[in-house]
């Protein structure tokens, strides 16, 4: 009998469906955690990144990490190490094959239908393989919920009443993990500080002109815009070098058009080789915000 019955991967920050296997499992329990499982993937920013609920007969799963979270429907028989190791290694295939930018940009249920077949392989090796080609896997996972077991949702948890939790229900407010990056590198720490530099620039004149404008001329706003949005623009980019944030090609090639645009309203105040600066820093920033990924799977990871 199949351990694990059906699993789904889902976005986090909606519950949007975007891949699933195929089940041929129509039992009243089965239908029954299927409903559940829709309704706590709408809350599961809420929670760890790990956690299990109760059925009669079956268990749910989820494991969630960024923007994208892995569910399952497993038997009881199905150890939760097992369950565990079936998500994260769903998760790090998902991940693999699809940028933040196109799971940001889903717009429709099941988006990814074409990953259905790696969620069936998945599915099978798990269900089908010996656990002694697992047992690496399995190990460290057992170690990892010794040390932070998943929490526990109770049926309370996964029902939903009127948008709201029962009216009484408490939510678990234990912080997700972040996200671990790859060591920051000498140029990123020099990308940080002259965009720091231009941050700073932009503010001082900006609040030095807007200081200036207001009793003088109103026409000087756009100037002081000018200033103000690439200052902010700037700040950002320190942050999404510094920590991770989905859709980050969307966000960083909008705010490096935005640095851009505002260095070309100051022509007139800025000379050419000042403006070159400001829009090579945001470029070098930029460069390094793409580059700079989530730390690689360990290679004993998967299975």
């Amino acid at each position: 009998m199949s351990m694990i019955l059906f699993a789904c991967v889902v976005r986090v920050r909606d519950g949007l469906p975007l891949s699933a296997s195929t089940d041929f499992h129509h039992t009243q329990d089965f239908l029954e955690c299927k409903r559940r499982l829709k309704t706590l993937a709408l809350r599961l920013a809420q929670y760890p990144d790990r956690g299990s609920a109760e059925g009669r007969d079956l268990r749910m799963h989820f494991f969630s990490a960024g923007d994208v979270a892995c569910m399952a429907i497993c038997s009881r028989q199905c150890p939760a190490a097992m369950a565990f190791c079936f998500l994260e290694t769903l998760w790090w295939e998902f991940t693999a094959s699809y940028d933040t930018t196109r799971i940001g940009l889903a717009s429709r249920p099941y988006t990814f239908l074409e990953f259905d077949s790696v969620i069936q392989k998945v599915k099978w090796h798990f269900n089908c393989v010996k656990a002694s080609q697992t047992d690496s896997s399995l190990e460290k996972i057992q170690g990892e919920l010794e040390f932070q077991p998943p929490v526990v949702l109770t049926l309370e948890d996964t029902e939903v009443a009127n948008g709201v939790m029962n009216g009484h229900a408490q939510v678990h407010l234990e912080p997700a993990p972040s996200f671990r990056m790859e060591p920051v590198t000498a140029l990123g720490v020099l990308s940080l500080v002259l965009n720091i530099m231009c941050a700073a620039l932009n503010l001082i004149r900006g609040i030095h002109l807007a200081e200036h404008s207001l009793q003088i001329a109103q026409e000087e706003i756009g100037n002081i815009l000018a200033f103000l949005i690439p200052f902010l623009a700037c700040i950002f980019q320190c942050y999404l070098y510094l920590f991770y944030s989905p859709a980050r090609t969307v966000k960083v090639a909008v705010l490096l058009l935005f640095i851009c645009l505002g260095n070309v309203h100051l022509h007139g105040l800025r000379n050419a080789w000042q403006i070159l600066f400001h829009v090579g820093v945001a470029s070098l920033s930029s460069h390094q915000i793409l580059t700079r990924q989530l730390q690689e799977k360990p290679s004993d990871y998967g299975v």
